[in-house]
C-alpha cells in the first residue's frame, strides 16, 4: 500500500503543479500538463558534462540585449517618452532573464538561438526587461538556464546543482558587464523568476558588503519567492520601504484578490509596485501609473520540439493607467481579479507570476527613473 500511496501523492503534486504552473501564459489543458509532467522530466542525476561549453561573453550573441546595438530591450509603449538614448545614459541596468525552456531531455538550454525557447527568452526582453530603457542602458546576458522541470525534481541535490550551474553563467557574465562594459557607471540589478533566484545569489555573494553596494541603486528581484530572512544578514543592502530608497531591494508575487481567502501566509518578501511601501496598506486604482499588454508570444508547451515559431514581436500598445489596486498580505501582492480581462487568460489558480511585469509596467519604469534621479543627485557635489 505504500506505493500506491506515493502514487497519489505524486499525482496529487502534479495537480498542484499544473494549477499553479510558474511560467504559464496562456490556457494549457490540465490533462496535457500532467501528461507531459510526467513523462518530460530530463533523467537524474544531473550531470554538467552533458552540458553545451559555456558563453563567452566577450561575443555579443551570449547577450540578449545590449545597448549598442538594436533589440527588443529597445521597445517603448505607444505615446510614452523615449527617454534616455541607449549607450548614453548614466546608469546600467543588468537583467536576468527567467526561465523559458520548458521542453526538452536535458536539464539546461542548448543557447540554440534557433528554438522556442530563445524566442521566449527574447519575450522577456520583449516585455521585462524593456521597462528599464527610460532610465538606464541594458544589459542582460543569456545564459544556459535551467530546464523548467528543476523547479519540480524529485531529488532537492539535483535542483540545487542545475540551478547553481546555471548561476555560473550568470555570475560570468556579471563580472564581464563590469569589467567590460560598466566603465564604473551606478547599476541597477533585475530580474523575473528563475532570473531572481540568480539575482538574489548575486546580490548575497558579489555586491552586498563590497564597493558595488554603493552603486548599486536599487535591485528589481521580482516574482521569485524570497523569504525576508534571506535579506536579514546582508550588511550594504535592505529591503526598500520607500519610492526614493537607494542600495535596496523590492519583490513581489502576483495573486489575484480573488484567492486570497484561499491562501496561507507566507514569510515572502512583499514590495507594493503601487506605493513601494514594504508591506503596506492597500493602494487604489488611483495610484497605478499603468499596465502595458505584451509584444509577441511566450510558448508554454512542455513537449515536442523546440522548434523556432517565428513569433513577431509588434511595438507595445498605449498603456492602461488606473487598472488594478494591490495590497500585500501574508507574504503575496493581491491585485484585482483580472479574470473579465485579457490578462485573466495569462493565470491559473489565481496565480499571477506572468503578470508581475505586465500589470506594473510603467509603474516600474517610473520607479525606476526615481531611483536613478535620486542616485544622481544624492552624488553630484
Amino acid at each position: 500500500m505504500r506505493w500506491l500511496k506515493r502514487g497519489l501523492l505524486a499525482l496529487l503534486a502534479l495537480l498542484a503543479i499544473a494549477l499553479t504552473l510558474i511560467v504559464a501564459t496562456g490556457n494549457v489543458p490540465t490533462a496535457r500538463l500532467l501528461y507531459d509532467f510526467a513523462t518530460g522530466a530530463p533523467d537524474e542525476p544531473f550531470d554538467p558534462g552533458d552540458a553545451v561549453p559555456p558563453p563567452d561573453y566577450a561575443d555579443e550573441h551570449n547577450w540578449a540585449a545590449l545597448p549598442s546595438r538594436q533589440d527588443l530591450a529597445d521597445l517603448v509603449p505607444a505615446g510614452v517618452e523615449r527617454g534616455v538614448a541607449q549607450g548614453q545614459a548614466p546608469v546600467d541596468v543588468f537583467f536576468i532573464h527567467p526561465t523559458g525552456f520548458l521542453k526538452g531531455s536535458s536539464w539546461t538550454f542548448s543557447m540554440d538561438a534557433d528554438t522556442s525557447t530563445e524566442e521566449n527568452t527574447r519575450w522577456m526582453i520583449a516585455n521585462q526587461a524593456s521597462p528599464y530603457n527610460g532610465c538606464c542602458n541594458v544589459y542582460a546576458p543569456r545564459y544556459r538556464q535551467a530546464s523548467i522541470y528543476t523547479y519540480f525534481a524529485a531529488d532537492e541535490a539535483t535542483r540545487e546543482a542545475v540551478l547553481g550551474f546555471a548561476y555560473t553563467d550568470v555570475e560570468r557574465a556579471f563580472d564581464y558587464f563590469l569589467a567590460h562594459y560598466n566603465q564604473g557607471r551606478p547599476f541597477i540589478l533585475a530580474s523575473h523568476s528563475q532570473g531572481t533566484h540568480h539575482g538574489i545569489r548575486l546580490l548575497r555573494e558579489k555586491i552586498d558588503g563590497t564597493p558595488l553596494a554603493a552603486r548599486m541603486v536599487a535591485a528589481y528581484l521580482i516574482g521569485g519567492g524570497l523569504e525576508t530572512a534571506q535579506f536579514d544578514d546582508l550588511q550594504d543592502i535592505a529591503l526598500c520601504d520607500a519610492p526614493r530608497q537607494l542600495h535596496c531591494a523590492v519583490h513581489w508575487d502576483t495573486w489575484s484578490e480573488a484567492v486570497r481567502e484561499d491562501q496561507d501566509p507566507l514569510p515572502n518578501v512583499c514590495t507594493n509596485p503601487l506605493t513601494w511601501r514594504l508591506d503596506g496598506p492597500r493602494a487604489g486604482r488611483e495610484q497605478h501609473v499603468g499596465a502595458v499588454p505584451d509584444s509577441g508570444e511566450y510558448h508554454v508547451e512542455l513537449s515536442g520540439d523546440d522548434a523556432a515559431r517565428d513569433v513577431i514581436f509588434a511595438p507595445h500598445d498605449a498603456p492602461l493607467p488606473k487598472h488594478v489596486e494591490a495590497e500585500c498580505a501574508g507574504g503575496r501582492l493581491f491585485v484585482s481579479d483580472q479574470s473579465a480581462t485579457p490578462f485573466g487568460e495569462r493565470g491559473i489558480a489565481g496565480n499571477y507570476h506572468g503578470l508581475d511585469y505586465t500589470l506594473f509596467y510603467m509603474d516600474i519604469r517610473e520607479n525606476a527613473q526615481l531611483r536613478v534621479d535620486a542616485y544622481l543627485q544624492e552624488a553630484s557635489p
